[in-house]
């Protein structure tokens, strides 16, 4: 965990330009309740990589995130979806291009202004294990406050709502090194949320948890879409839980993004084909599209 940040068609070039209206049957994000206040985030022309590779994970990619809405970015392993969430959060500076919140590029501003803007939930959460549930989360309190200055009642609050958010509020007084995986993550998710940012970025927030504790984290981030103007990017390895979820959804292949739009525009049988090299049957539901996967595709397979 980091609290210091803390067109649906396919496309032949690396990315796609269609800006597609929200999912059907699912309210638009200024219907839902998110307005002006909240926060656009914006990567453009980013060119990510890391030292020890020869040529960059993502090249010259943009990608804009709609205010008070969730962008799930989808692809198979190695598309370089985590890779574009940590060159937003700063946690990889780009070697090209530029990320912009509100327009302002967060390499201009400084470590607390712009934990109060962007919260990230990284898959590389590490912590004392005898810390309790609740000064863990109140650690997400820090760009709030100076060196020196005590927790005031504003802390508190926040403190108390993002434990109550998160659902953890029976495990308060536990030391984090004597909760299961699945209960951990609920307490970092309840550290992030206590920052109290405009932007949230969480990177594979489901992975390795039970079902019941992916239903949690699935609820929460509903939640946060339904009832707070915050702008919300995730990754996600589940393209089915990711369709529920989403507003929007950027897929990703080779670094290069591939499709963008509502869930039932990217969640379509080619792009299964094209982007994830599966076979796959995909039907319509309230829910959103519902995935069987047939076969996997293999090289010459058509």
């Amino acid at each position: 965990m980091s609290t210091e940040h803390a067109d649906a068609t396919l496309t032949d070039g690396p990315s796609g330009t269609n800006d597609a209206d929200g999912a059907e049957g699912r309210e638009p994000a200024a219907e839902r309740g998110a307005s002006g206040d909240a926060s656009d985030l914006d990567g453009e022309g980013l060119v990510l990589g890391y030292p020890d590779a020869p040529e960059p994970v993502i090249d010259g990619e943009s990608i804009a995130a709609e205010p008070g809405a969730v962008t799930a970015l989808v692809g198979p392993n190695g598309s370089g979806k985590s890779t574009l969430l940590k060159g937003l959060a700063t946690q990889l500076a780009p070697n090209d291009g530029s990320v912009l919140v509100d327009g302002r590029d967060v390499h201009s501003m400084d470590t607390k202004a712009l934990a109060r803007k962007l919260g990230l939930l990284s898959q590389e959460s590490t912590s004392p294990n005898s810390i309790s549930v609740e000064d863990l989360v109140y650690h997400g309190r820090y760009p709030h406050r100076g060196f020196f200055e005590r927790t005031t009642e504003d802390d508190a609050r926040a403190v108390d709502r993002a434990i109550e958010l998160a659902g953890c509020g029976h495990l308060r007084d536990r030391e984090v090194g004597s909760l299961s995986g699945g209960q951990k993550q609920l307490a970092w998710i309840a550290m992030v949320l206590a920052q109290d940012t405009d932007v949230l970025l969480l990177d594979e927030p489901t992975t390795f948890l039970d079902l019941h504790h992916q239903m949690e984290v699935m609820e929460i981030i509903e939640t946060l879409r339904d009832r707070s103007d915050i702008t919300v990017v995730v990754v996600l390895h589940d393209i089915e839980q990711a369709a529920r979820l989403a507003d929007r959804m950027v897929a990703l292949k080779d670094g290069a993004v591939r499709a963008r739009g509502s869930p039932e525009e990217i969640v379509t049988e080619k792009l299964l084909a094209d982007v994830f090299r599966v076979d796959a049957e995909v039907i319509s539901t309230e829910r959103g599209p519902r995935v069987t996967p047939l076969r996997a595709r293999h090289e010459g397979s058509e």
